[in-house]
């Protein structure tokens, strides 16, 4: 017997049948009895291995989802509701058309999936209402599909930005009759939700049985695929909290107005290519319940629904309780301990068993004494023994410098210092004297032998001998010195941190800054090092915290950030209109590997270049090349390149770059070769961005650096 996988695998894409193919997918779909979400699972992992063309990845997916509708049990107890993460798949490619179903001896769309012979879902290539163009699959959830699509009506109106992504209910939920009061409800509650963390939602209709909701489209990936990379192990704290702090902001905002998430979870949390956080799906909330009010909760409680993801569920929301924003803030701590550590921390267990089975999460490595009990207090079991608000979480999470041991050492040196232990103290006190002070630099035993300060105007001196064990056997003659104010902290203003970046050699670096806290991006060479980064920003006025995302470079990199440098920072501090990644977002790859990389061009027409600097010294064309010489792209544009399998990692192996460069006009009248030498082609490069600057503005030539770490298969 065929297994699913084995049948995806029989694909040769060289010309064979395709319905033979398809009829080997069906046979398999039809005697397996694996569920869904593992089809699904089984299908990206073959995917990754041997990238499928779009039209045949989606059509397995369709199949997997008529499978799971006709047979419903091999799901999870609660059906597909209860799904585990949304799904998602971004269609590569420039401008793929929409596809059709090869099986199809009709040529009907590929998305027309028959369900009870009478019920059409609506999919790619089709237009609700006349006006939203379906044109993309994002996302595959409990309650809905959500697409991309054109409006035509901003289409018309020249809108610089005319897609929005659209949420169709799931045809399993049109026989619920509260499924419908669940979009609706979602919609109002979302407008209400105004917040640049929280995606916008824009409106609420239907298209004869299909009803959707339209919102905020938004260009990146969803956390849950940067999770669930196999190659994620964590991050760095200075790396995970500005992503703690917008999700947690959100939620905070939320709470406020008396909303609770009630599915807080990976995949509701998007990070998009201009590097902001945005939690989604607000869909199952229910409003706090509080006894001086009513609320519409009592007639209708979306969470009936039972759209809930039990790895990520408190355990009062397993148990059906009123909802609290202490079970978000459970959610919030399970979600921040995988980004630190890439593991769930009680291993995707449900809370009731983990309870009953007295799992502990282990302390993540290099997190602070502070920080390491405010996320265990936060994934506390018990609501009450749970971290009371998100604002109170953020607050003790993010006192990383207090946190640390330089921090911790600095506090416990903030405190009046005696220089002749607890009997002298007790005198003092008893005398109604004010403080002795002395440098913190110096140790109890130096400031007690140390000559006093000579008496200044407004101060006492005064002989007191010492009683009691421990006391010196002579007199002491102390200075008494009145408490001065201490003298507030200057502003902190990106001006005064940028001359000290620009200094740095080797490297690209951006700054934004907030209250005493400067946050750094960009790369810096390993020779300078972080150490003496941070050294070099704590002497900005104003400066009491640094966090770092900055990336470590070899000295083998210091020409490409010579040339890229200004125009990777111009590009950071523009909000990143220009951006470029693997499609996975993941950093390191091993042998075998497909390089894919996702890309997206800024708000003008532009033409697109994208090169891989190989460890070897030279550079690989991977757009355009021979095979691919179209370059030119429209305003806001994103494509996928290298979805067929077109390079494969290999030797050597160690850290490489990828290099997206967007200008005006073509950055070579003619083609070059597909790989050169990069010294010669950085000088090129150079030579040709400084005429485009010049000639059309230097704020239409942007730049974004993706650094890869290659390795041998193990």
């Amino acid at each position: 017997m065929t297994s699913f996988a084995q049948a995806i695998r029989t694909y040769r894409g060289d010309g064979g049948s395709r319905d033979e193919f398809f009829a080997g997918v069906d046979g398999a779909l039809a005697t397996e009895q694996t569920p869904a979400k593992r089809l699904m699972d089984i299908l990206d992992e073959e995917h990754a291995a041997r990238p499928l063309p779009p039209d045949i990845y989606a059509a397995i997916r369709r199949r997997i989802e008529h499978a799971a509708r006709t047979r419903p049990e091999a799901d999870s107890p609660t059906g597909p509701a209860n799904r585990d993460e949304t799904r998602l798949q971004t269609s590569p490619g420039f401008a793929p058309p929409p596809s059709r179903d090869p099986s199809s001896g009709t040529g009907s769309q590929a998305t027309q999936v028959m369900v009870d012979h009478d019920q059409t879902m609506k999919g790619v290539g089709d237009t609700l209402n006349s006006r939203f163009v379906l044109e993309e699959c994002l996302g595959i959830g409990g309650m809905g599909t959500v697409y991309k699509a054109l409006d035509l009506r901003k289409l018309e109106a020249s809108d610089r930005r005319p897609y929005v992504a659209i949420k169709v209910l799931n045809l399993q939920f049109r026989g619920n009759p509260k499924s419908l009061i669940a979009l609706q409800r979602e919609a109002r509650k979302a407008q209400q939700l105004a917040h640049r963390n929280i995606v916008t939602v824009y409106d609420f209709d239907r298209d004869g049985q299909v009803v959707y909701l339209t919102m905020e489209y938004l260009s990146g990936q969803p956390l849950s695929r940067l999770l669930r990379n196999p190659n994620f192990k964590g991050m760095p704290f200075a790396e995970v909290f500005p992503i703690f702090k917008g999700m947690a902001n959100a939620l905070a905002y939320a709470h406020e107005r008396g909303f609770v998430h009630c599915d807080f979870k990976p995949a509701n949390v998007f990070l998009t290519d201009a590097s902001e956080v945005k939690v989604i799906d607000f869909g199952i909330s229910r409003v706090i319940q509080r006894p001086e009010e009513e609320t519409e909760a009592t007639v209708f409680d979306p969470g009936s629904l039972g759209a809930l993801t039990p790895a990520y569920a408190s355990p009062e929301m397993l148990e059906h309780r009123e909802p609290d924003p202490r079970d978000d803030i459970y959610a919030l701590g399970c979600i921040t301990y995988e980004l630190l550590t890439g593991k769930h921390p009680f291993d995707r267990v449900p809370a009731l068993q983990a309870r009953s089975a007295g799992m502990k999460p282990q302390r993540p490595e290099h997190l602070g004494g502070k920080q390491w009990k405010a996320l265990r207090a936060a994934l506390a079991f018990e609501r009450e023994a749970r971290t009371p608000s998100v604002a109170q979480f953020l607050e003790e999470i993010g006192d990383d410098h207090a946190a640390s041991p330089a921090g911790r050492k600095a506090k416990k040196s903030s405190a009046p210092k005696f220089a002749i232990g607890g009997a002298l103290l007790a005198a003092l006190v008893a005398a109604g004297a004010a403080y002795y002070f002395y440098d913190q630099s110096k140790g109890v035993e130096e400031a007690a032998h140390e000559t006093p300060p000579r008496a200044s105007e407004g101060s006492t001196t005064g002989t007191v001998t010492p009683h009691g064990p421990g006391a010196p056997p002579a007199s002491a003659t102390v200075t008494v010195v009145p408490a001065v104010p201490a003298t507030p902290l200057p502003e902190l203003t990106v001006a005064a941190v940028t001359p000290v970046l620009a200094s740095v050699p080797c490297s690209a670096l951006v700054a934004s800054v907030h209250d005493q806290t400067v946050d750094v991006q960009g790369f810096v060479s390993q020779k300078y090092g972080l150490a003496r980064l941070k050294e070099a920003l704590g002497r900005v006025p104003g400066v009491k915290t640094t966090n770092f995302g900055v990336q470590q470079v070899a000295d083998d990199k210091c020409d490409l950030l010579k040339v890229f440098g200004a125009y990777w920072t111009a590009n950071r501090q523009s909000g990143r209109p220009a951006s470029v990644h693997t499609r996975s977002r993941a950093t390191r790859l091993t042998e075998g590997d497909p390089l894919i990389v996702d890309l997206m061009t800024p708000a003008f027409e532009s033409y697109v270049n994208v090169d891989y600097y190989t460890l070897d010294g030279s550079v690989v064309h991977l757009l355009p090349n021979a095979r691919s010489r179209d370059n030119q792209a429209p305003a806001n544009y994103t494509a996928t390149i290298g979805t067929m399998g077109d390079w494969v990692v290999g030797k050597p192996f160690g850290s490489e770059m990828i290099v997206l460069t967007v200008t005006p006009a073509p950055l070579f009248d003619a083609p070059r070769p597909d790989s050169e030498a990069k010294p010669e082609y950085l000088r090129a490069v150079e030579k040709r961005l400084s005429a485009l600057a010049g000639k059309y503005g230097r704020e239409r030539v942007a730049v974004d650096i993706f650094q890869i770490t290659t390795q041998a298969k193990k």
